[in-house]
């Protein structure tokens, strides 16, 4: 395992809004927002010697459970914000992380994830084989409130039904956890979007999906569910202003 010498327990990297990333108000994609939380909190973990490739020698990876994310405001095109990020526990096949987007001065996002360590040829959790002792845990949490069990509603209407394709997998072969929120928004009113009266979501990651098998994506009050062959994947529940 490789520690960088700039390896810190607080980490924190700059970004700058592109348009490939924005609606056309010029606002910064929910989508791409959780990118750029995810891929900030991959060069953490790549810095503290738990990338992808040295986890891979042990057959293993990290896969997210489960994400909240509250929203103050959201970034512009062009815009340069920082994404700050610290762990909060890490012990055997699990770990919470926080993050935070700011810009200058000023927080405009908060999250907090939960991951759990996914054995790649086995497809089941695991425990982390590499050291991580000098990743500091930090009592400090980013949102009000922490990542939760979506309670999921006792009826779906039945909006899409999508088969995976290609562009929806990611390094690990399976889809890439934003793909759900993205099948999701896209059921959601534009101009709600627009109006950035979306305030804060919860994302639950229940069982992997595969390219080839058929999404059933469902829909009650501000919830959805997405499952296949009857079993629920994955479950959004979404926070708006009215």
């Amino acid at each position: 395992m490789a520690i960088s010498p700039q390896f810190t327990s607080r980490y924190a990297q700059e970004w700058t809004i592109t348009f490939l990333q924005c609606y056309p108000n010029g606002m910064l994609k929910y989508t791409d927002l959780c990118n750029l939380l995810q891929l900030t909190a991959g060069a953490h973990a790549d810095l503290g010697g738990l990338s992808y490739r040295a986890m891979q020698r042990h057959h293993q990876a990290w896969v997210l459970s489960r994400m909240r994310v509250e929203i103050n405001a959201l970034p512009r095109w062009q815009d340069t914000v920082t994404v700050k990020t610290w762990i909060h526990a890490l012990e055997n096949s699990r770990s919470t992380r926080c993050l935070e987007l700011w810009h200058g001065d000023e927080k405009w996002v908060s999250c907090e994830t939960y991951w759990a360590v996914l054995n790649t040829q086995t497809r089941r959790p695991d425990t982390l084989a590499l050291p991580n002792d000098h990743f500091v845990r930090y009592d400090e949490r980013a949102t009000v409130l922490p990542t939760q069990k979506i309670a999921l509603p006792s009826s779906l209407e039945t909006v899409e039904n999508y088969r995976i394709r290609v562009s929806d997998l990611d390094i690990v072969n399976h889809v890439n956890n934003v793909k759900y929120l993205e099948w999701c928004l896209n059921h959601c009113d534009p101009h709600r979007l627009f109006e950035r009266r979306l305030r804060a979501f919860d994302m639950n990651f229940m069982r992997e999906m595969h390219l080839g098998q058929e999404a059933e994506i469902g829909h009650h009050e501000g919830v959805f569910v997405v499952s296949h062959e009857g079993k629920n994947c994955f479950a959004l529940a979404m926070d708006w202003v009215d």
